[in-house]
């Protein structure tokens, strides 16, 4: 990823804004380093913090800075809290706690969305429309409705240019994440540019409501025939990429304790039936609600579970499952070595591994929970631990299978507000042996090695091919091969930056000695030559206080 200046230019206001706030949350040596605090050096006399920093953490400062800075930093460190491969324990726990305090748009907007998207009255589009939103986030809110064959459904519409807004605080986001790369060493083991990228992606996702529709009906095609599962119904009339409308859905949320007790199911049964989709979701089909809190589960009154907002989504390929399945068998069977491989396979390396130290950590995970029963397993410690292993041996984990991690320990923390006594590992142990019995079943291995014979088959086929085209390169003298020196960037704007000043500081110093000359022997122009001789001294002076604050003497 290169950086843009033209970025920062389209949005020079909401650019300074940010400095200013990243400035007075103390984060001031950071801008610093990267040479922004110039910018707004000038203006920051005139603006004090009302609340003093004294006593905060640097954790609990990004929390009150991303706050300030509106819905778009606060989902970014919603979506940071997510990645504890990648953040300090300590920031994770404090961006956990962002919420999106986000007042409704008035419903006026949201009517001239609908009727602009659809090109008809809202009279024609519903026959009843609840003016006072039931719900509001930072990318859209929801309205009830109802259809004129009598069908009540649930209306989200995204706010009124949240697109452009997205849009224009992602191009600022990306200079700053290229910058932190660039000048702050210590702070790439964070991998700045690749939680930008991994944010906008996600954002990117949630704004887009034809995708959640699909996903929706994704989902109801995997649990059409689960009679216990409810996935809300999309009205595909009735939707565009900025209007999702699908069935209403009443219910009552897991963690309501005496609304539940009137519930058809006992609270264990539904801890496990969500916990069993939740698995089937994952490792069947190999596609999962990302965010299985309270808020997007919903108890029926005949005892199904329905599920909410699938704007966040993860997705686990065939090899990703295989290799949770792999780590799981080798801690039950105690095989260091085996995990050692299958964690280092996982993990993408930021760093050279110490395989030695990461063994010895491997062992100590391994024996922490070797041995104990299903009763005494806790799925969210376990997970927790393996987060750990990979971020202190600099292995970052794939954001959907960090997400996969995330969402089993919400689920299991579900699970409990229903049944104190719910134990994920009691579901989690059982779906993976019937998942193990699968894979060694004959019909699944003779499947796989015809795969393999056909994958060997085309490799064969084209080698060939391939060699001839390479032996023709090298007769026609046409082969090249493309090298990536590593730090040259850095060197090249580093002499680019010397260059420039040596040839200003020759310009700057021939303007003073040639107008100096003039003067001193007399002209008729002094009004030309005195200002060239002052302007020239300034412009030296400049350029001496610029390297004196660079540090590069």
């Amino acid at each position: 990823m290169e950086s843009h200046p033209l970025r920062l230019l389209r949005s020079y206001g909401r650019g300074f804004k940010i400095l200013m706030i990243l400035g007075n949350y103390g984060f001031g040596d950071i801008l610093e380093r990267m040479g922004l605090l110039r910018y707004i050096r000038w203006r920051r006399r005139f603006v004090q913090r009302k609340e003093p920093l004294q006593g905060l953490t640097t954790a609990q400062r990004l929390r009150m800075a991303l706050e300030e800075l509106g819905p778009t930093f606060i989902k970014f460190g919603q979506v940071v809290s997510t990645r504890p491969d990648l953040v300090p324990a300590n920031f994770v726990e404090e961006l956990s706690k962002l919420q999106e305090n986000v007042p409704p748009f008035p419903t006026s907007a949201a009517i001239d969305v609908l009727q602009t998207q659809f090109g008809r009255k809202l009279e024609e589009l519903f026959s009843e429309f609840d003016a006072a939103p039931v719900a509001a986030a930072s990318l859209s809110q929801v309205h009830r409705a109802v259809l004129h064959d009598g069908r009540e459904v649930a209306v989200k519409v995204r706010r009124p240019n949240v697109l452009r807004d997205v849009e224009r605080d992602l191009a600022l986001m990306a200079e700053l994440a290229i910058g932190v790369d660039h000048y702050i060493p210590e702070l790439r083991v964070f991998d700045p540019i690749g939680l930008y990228q991994h944010f906008a992606r996600t954002i990117r996702r949630e704004m887009d409501f034809r995708r959640e529709a699909r996903t929706i009906d994704e989902f109801r095609r995997m649990f059409r025939d689960e009679t216990g599962i409810k996935i809300p119904v999309v009205i595909e009339e009735l939707t565009c990429d900025c209007a999702l409308t699908m069935e209403f859905i009443r219910g009552i949320r897991p963690d309501d304790s005496e609304k539940l007790a009137t519930s058809a199911l006992p609270r264990r049964a539904l801890a496990e039936r969500g916990a069993v989709a939740f698995m089937r979701q994952a490792f069947e089909f190999g596609v999962f609600h990302g965010d299985p809190h309270p808020g997007n589960l919903r108890v029926l009154p005949d005892g199904k579970l329905a599920m909410l907002d699938f704007g966040m989504v993860g997705r686990l390929e065939q090899e990703k499952r295989d290799q949770l399945v792999d780590i799981f068998l080798a801690v039950v069977k105690h095989d260091v070595a085996s995990t050692v491989t299958l964690v280092q396979e996982i993990g993408q390396p930021r760093d050279p591994v110490d395989v030695a130290l990461l063994k010895a950590d491997v062992r100590d995970f391994i024996e922490a929970h070797y041995g104990l029963s299903l009763e005494q397993m806790k799925m969210g410690r376990m997970l927790a631990d393996f987060t750990s292993l990979l971020s202190n041996h600099g292995l970052r984990c794939p954001a959907d299978l960090m997400l996969l991690i995330r969402a089993l320990v919400t689920l299991e923390g579900v699970g409990r507000s229903l049944d104190p006594t719910f134990n994920l590992a009691t579901v989690f142990a059982p779906f993976i042996e019937k998942l193990v019995r699968k894979r060694y079943d004959p019909r699944e291995l003779a499947k796989r090695t015809a795969d393999d014979l056909m994958r060997l088959m085309r490799t064969a086929h084209d080698l060939p091919l391939n060699l001839n085209e390479t032996l023709v390169k090298l007769k026609d003298d046409q082969f090249h091969v493309n090298l990536e020196h590593s730090g040259l960037g850095r060197f090249i704007t580093d002499f680019d930056r010397s260059s420039n000043r040596i040839a200003a500081s020759m310009i700057i110093s021939s303007l003073i000695v040639a107008s100096a000359l003039i003067i001193r022997g007399g002209t008729t122009s002094p009004w030309l030559t005195v200002p060239i001789f002052l302007l020239s001294g300034f412009l030296g002076i400049w350029l001496i206080y610029g390297i004196f604050r660079s540090g590069w003497l």
